[in-house]
């Protein structure tokens, strides 16, 4: 994994996660910035991102104060994308979330030939950067590894919880809550799409991946690491 709070796992579990943020630098080119963020995320949209956020109001899925014990039924569980650019109302960090390497090589390509002087950073396996770079032939600037966790790592939550609770930027997703969701898909008290949508609205950035989350519950119907 290349950042982005040390999202939890091997290469191969980053197939279906790719991260790529958009930033102005303070006192250098935020001044202008706002619209080009948002232009941003309006790019994205084309490229059919599962999740859109920025670091001031979260994601496309939001939690809200007007619940009752019966909203985890009946509140709406479709991410809204125009939210998000809407409510973007200072320069901050952006970010758009794929599921699918084309269209993530296609959107790197397309934001280069924008031009919009922001600062750029994809976030998934080194692997998976590279090739978003070559597609848009431009060269690596840097790379950033995580080396993972030390110490006594038995005490650590099982790989499932900390691929999930690892996926949210700021830390906002506890281990607590995403061992809760897998053990109810386990029991068959919510389904995957279900709890995904539970998760994602705790992510304060928008940087949590609904689909990897999707793929990662329907794993632990039948697996235990």
């Amino acid at each position: 994994m290349t950042n982005t709070l040390h999202r939890f796992g091997d290469a191969d579990s980053f197939r279906d996660d790719y991260v790529v943020f958009a930033i102005a630098s303070k006192g250098k080119n935020d001044h202008d910035a706002l619209p080009k963020l948002r232009r941003f995320l309006e790019i994205a949209l084309e490229y059919k991102p599962v999740n859109l956020g920025d670091a001031r109001h979260g994601g496309a899925l939001r939690p809200s104060k007007k619940m009752t014990p019966l909203s985890h039924w009946s509140r709406d569980m479709k991410p809204d994308f125009e939210m998000v650019i809407e409510g973007l109302d200072t320069p901050t960090t952006c970010a758009a979330v794929f599921d699918d390497r084309v269209a993530a090589e296609n959107f790197v390509k397309r934001i280069k030939e924008e031009d919009l002087g922001l600062s750029v950073n994809i976030s998934t396996s080194i692997d998976g950067a590279e090739q978003c770079c070559h597609h848009a032939c431009i060269p690596r600037h840097s790379v950033g590894y995580s080396l993972g966790f030390e110490g006594k790592t038995e005490k650590l939550p099982s790989s499932q919880v900390l691929m999930l609770s690892t996926m949210c930027g700021h830390g906002m997703i506890s281990h607590s809550l995403s061992k809760k969701m897998i053990d109810w898909v386990k029991e068959g008290r919510r389904t995957p799409e279900q709890a995904v949508t539970y998760l994602a609205r705790f992510c304060s950035c928008g940087v949590f991946n609904p689909s990897r989350a999707r793929r990662i519950l329907e794993d632990a119907r039948t697996k235990t690491t």
